[in-house]
């Protein structure tokens, strides 16, 4: 991926330079009216039907998954508790770390071994990946301990021990972990923090973005089991539930910014800073708690000790714990409302942080922290409110492009205000998933990124007034899906065949459906479907499945056919009014399905006098695999204009043969 614009900016350059640009119309999507007649619903035929994977299938067997999408009575998760140090060496570009893991073992099985990540190690010169990295090396493990024994490095497959391979660490234990049983270890380690160059953090000699620094534990799951694979570059991460009690020193006189709660606001801020960081937290304007005058008049910070200031954090119940620091951040500060009807009577509030560099003002970083709070804001009305204490959008090198971490995200390269909103508002998207909603980013990257690229859409609608996202990312879709290189959704990150693919399939198709999908159940029972899967989910390790049987669920439909033919599949959506033609004293309109996917009909019937009819035929016309279906309607008063999905909701991939007559311009439609 190039390091200068953010990840989902350069999959859309991607495609824009493969298939040509995209059209930005205003589309509103009024719910449409149905006709579906009293009759029997004809039976969902074998393919359109969503088959278990043998591991779902068990881990329904086993009762810690349901049918209805929710976990099941025998739902397990492991958890985590790390303490952590770590001390940056700016001049050294050095990080070196130690720390002890707290390990609870939820599962009813005995664990023998247990693995640990390594992700760092991607910067290894001799790693697998799938996209340019720096190769400047990976951690260095100097101490390992587990169950109060040393353990060494060795190829040995029995006995006490460990292994690295590439960016998975494997720990034979003294003795197997039982059920309901506690795992002790501790590390200490060393890595040299990359460059600019580096995807999803780094350093450029002026801001540090530290990710995925320390050893973190693999995730046993009751589906997977160890979920083990290499990260990459490209497939994303699957991470655990923990707490963190971290302290971090840095040289005096950095800002620094991370996952979780300042414990030591009196060492590390100056009565200035606090007082400033008080206004914001009780008004709602932005407020410059650190500028660059108060750098140099050195008023924002504490002394610290022989050059250094350490830092403390505490968090509880998420999924990692990332940093930032710099001796250039500028600093501003102002309030979220994330839920104004809490039972107290009061508003519940976040603070939104913005830490950039002076001159960031030419790409709108002056504005990031009222972008946040917008987002925020809407995100928490939209789905559900925001539980965290802080948000922080923060200036990174180039290679953070946009990447979301817990309570942060890193952005690295140039925005305009429309660009610059975007990201934030992605990049905070993503504290609903995967930060609460903790599916495997790695396997299944559309439950992440296309959950949230549908959520951005929304949130740009509402802040830019008329601006339609949605149709930029149906255009996107169509216009990839017509090269004929598309790939499916439910595919791991890794194995696509293109930044392109991967793209398309995990961001922008998935975006396009779920608005699809909202036409079709309607706004208000499509949301309640998507906050039940969040409510059941949060803080827990939901599968697609569980997303897809929630919505039936929810719904009360079997919409076993929509996730086939859209999620496992590349078939395309293309119907057409094929003829119109008088029957007594009403129109019969052919319809025909063209493609292999289908969906229901939306009907725009417009007659003599601007009236205008909508009706919907449903879905299951189709399901015997017919490719025609004749419906009829009254032939007075008569009929101007006879339009397909009139809101241009759906994925379709002609439109002009859906109108009738053809041949009507633009203006005349």
């Amino acid at each position: 991926m190039p390091l200068s614009i953010n990840r989902f900016r350069f999959l859309l350059l991607i495609l824009a330079a493969a298939c040509g640009t995209g059209r930005t119309t205003p589309a509103p999507q009024p719910a449409p009216t149905t006709d579906k007649a009293a009759r029997p619903t004809p039976p969902l035929p074998p393919q359109l039907r969503v088959e278990d994977s043998p591991m779902f299938a068990a881990a329904l067997a086993k009762g810690t998954r349901t049918r209805s999408g929710a976990p099941g009575p025998h739902y397990w998760q492991q958890y985590a508790k790390y303490r952590l140090e770590g001390e940056l060496n700016p001049i050294t570009k050095r990080l070196t770390g130690r720390g002890t893991v707290t390990y609870f073992n939820r599962s009813p099985d005995a664990l023998p071994v247990v693995y640990v990540q390594a992700l760092a190690n991607i910067f290894e010169p001799d790693a697998k990946r799938v996209l340019q990295t720096p190769k400047l090396g990976g951690i260095e493990f100097t101490r390992v301990v587990a169950q109060g024994q040393t353990l060494t490095a060795t190829e040995r497959a029995e006995g006490p021990g460990y292994k690295v391979t590439g960016t998975i660490m494997e720990l034979r234990l003294p003795k197997p972990l039982a059920p309901g049983g506690t795992l002790e270890l501790e590390f200490e380690w060393g890595l040299r923090e990359p460059s600019e160059t580096a995807p999803r953090g780094g350093q450029d000699g002026e801001v540090w973005f530290i990710s995925y620094w320390y050893p973190q534990m693999a995730v046993y799951d009751d589906i997977s089991g160890w979920q083990i694979d290499q990260y990459l570059g490209r497939g994303e991460f699957y991470m655990g539930y923990a707490d963190y009690d971290v302290t971090l020193t840095v040289p005096a006189g950095w800002l620094l910014d991370a996952t979780g709660n300042l414990q030591n606001p009196t060492e590390v801020y100056t009565p200035q800073t606090r007082a400033r960081l008080d206004s914001a937290r009780l008004g709602s304007a932005v407020v410059h708690v650190v500028t660059e005058k108060d750098h140099a008049d050195s008023a924002a910070l504490g002394r610290g000790k022989d050059g250094k200031l350490t830092w403390r954090y505490r968090v509880e119940n998420v999924r990692d714990f990332d940093w930032a620091t710099s001796s250039r951040y500028v600093w501003d500060a102002t309030r979220a409302v994330t839920d104004s009807g809490t039972a107290a009577g009061r508003a519940d509030t976040s603070n939104i942080y913005a830490f950039y560099r002076p001159e960031g003002k030419r790409s709108y970083w002056d504005e990031s922290a009222r972008y946040g709070r917008h987002a925020i804001e809407f995100h928490s009305r939209t789905l559900w409110p925001y539980p965290y204490a802080h948000m922080s959008v923060v200036d990174g090198p180039e290679g953070c492009g946009g990447m979301e971490f817990p309570m942060m995200t890193c952005i690295g390269g140039t925005f305009d205000s429309l660009s610059m909103y975007e990201v934030v508002t992605h990049e905070i998207g993503h504290m609903w998933f995967p930060m609460q909603v903790g599916s495997d980013e790695k396997r299944y990257g559309w439950m992440d990124e296309g959950l949230t690229q549908f959520d951005q859409s929304q949130a740009m609608a509402d802040f830019f007034k008329g601006f339609d996202d949605e149709e930029r990312n149906r255009q996107y879709y169509l216009r990839f899906a017509q090269s004929g290189q598309e790939e499916e959704s439910m595919k791991p990150g890794d194995r696509y065949n293109s930044e392109a693919g991967f793209g398309v399939a995990t961001y922008y198709k998935p975006a396009t459906v779920l608005v699809a999908l909202k036409l079709m159940l309607g706004r208000e029972l499509f949301y309640k479907a998507f906050r039940e899967y969040g409510r059941r989910w949060s803080g827990k390790h939901p599968s697609p499945y569980d997303f897809f049987n929630t919505f039936n669920d929810v719904t009360g439909q079997d919409l076993s056919w929509f996730w086939r033919e859209w999620f496992f599949e590349t078939w395309r959506l293309d119907q057409g009014i094929e003829a119109v033609t008088p029957d007594g004293d009403s129109t019969a309109i052919v319809l025909e399905n063209k493609g292999k996917a289908i969906m229901p009909v939306p009907l725009a019937i417009t007659r003599q006098g601007g009236r205008v009819d909508r009706l919907t035929v449903p879905v299951d016309v189709w399901f015997g695999g017919e490719k025609r279906y004749t419906v009829k309607v009254a032939s007075s008063p008569t009929i101007g204009k006879i339009e397909i999905d009139p809101d241009h909701a759906f994925p379709e991939a002609q439109r002009g043969d859906g109108i009738w007559p053809r041949g009507r311009t633009a203006a005349q439609r």
